[in-house]
């Protein structure tokens, strides 16, 4: 079933002719993570994709050995300077690799899935003029150093993930943004006080590039809330935060808080 695909093929082809990515099949130190972000025409339609997400997509992406898998919605009212209802209609779904082989060959492992393919084929398969969504976009990214797997801070029903994208506006300042959390000590910080990660990772392929992407995990919004304010006045943050070799790393910042939808594993 060529048009069940959850990870761009060219994307896809690109990394595995990459001489650096070439392991044969073996466990990477670091993950490679698939942010996959759809949209739908309407709320119903999302619904349902939930539930796809939750009873088919999920356990069948875990049978093939992806896990932890998570998929994340947005609330306007946890994101007030958020204004437009489309926001509303977008799902987020991370997807962690252990290795490129497993990137690559996902699609194929998914559309050989039994299970998969009878449960899912409504969703999979619909009709021109009744499309499951209405499109989405993919970006591939590599894990941080400090934080080279996706871990899992909290399953607390009442969780918030903060999904957060740093813009830089040249490459170089775009790495020193990431030596800044790895060898300059940012995510320790982050951990010591409260911000939990679920990832770090540099974009290699995706949109508003160059950039780097990552998600803490909260058990509700009093505790995101609080795990900030303790972070800011932090002594250790607020000298690296004046070391001059980190200036002018981040020209703009994206920040959603995402509620898990239901099966989500993170």
């Amino acid at each position: 079933m060529k048009r069940r695909v959850f990870v761009g093929a060219s994307a896809a082809s690109v990394l595995a002719a990459t001489p650096a990515f070439r392991v044969e099949g073996a466990a990477m130190e670091k993950q490679l993570l698939e942010l996959q972000t759809y949209l739908f025409q309407n709320a119903g339609k999302m619904n349902a994709w939930e539930a796809f997400m939750a009873k088919t997509a999920i356990p069948a992406m875990n049978r093939n050995g992806v896990s932890p898998v998570g998929a994340f919605k947005l609330l306007l009212e946890d994101n007030p300077t958020i204004k437009d209802e489309i926001e509303t209609r977008k799902l987020y779904v991370l997807i962690p690799h252990a290795s490129a082989e497993s990137l690559v060959t996902l699609p194929a492992r998914l559309s050989s899935d039994t299970a998969f393919c009878a449960e899912g084929k409504a969703l999979l398969e619909p009709p021109k003029n009744d499309p499951a969504f209405v499109r989405y976009e993919s970006s591939l990214m590599l894990a941080f150093d400090r934080c080279p797997r996706v871990e899992v801070p909290t399953r607390a029903e009442s969780r918030v993930l903060q999904l957060r994208i740093y813009e830089s506006h040249s490459r170089e300042r775009a790495m020193k943004k990431i030596q800044m959390f790895n060898e300059g000590g940012e995510i320790d910080i982050f951990r010591r006080t409260g911000m939990n990660p679920v990832f770090f990772g540099q974009t290699l392929i995706g949109t508003r590039q160059p950039n780097l992407t990552y998600m803490l995990g909260f058990e509700n919004k009093d505790a995101m809330e609080k795990a900030w304010a303790t972070f800011r006045k932090d002594d250790a943050w607020l000298k690296l935060s004046k070391d001059p070799e980190y200036r002018d790393t981040v020209s703009n910042i994206t920040n959603l808080i995402l509620r898990p939808i239901a099966g989500s594993q993170i």
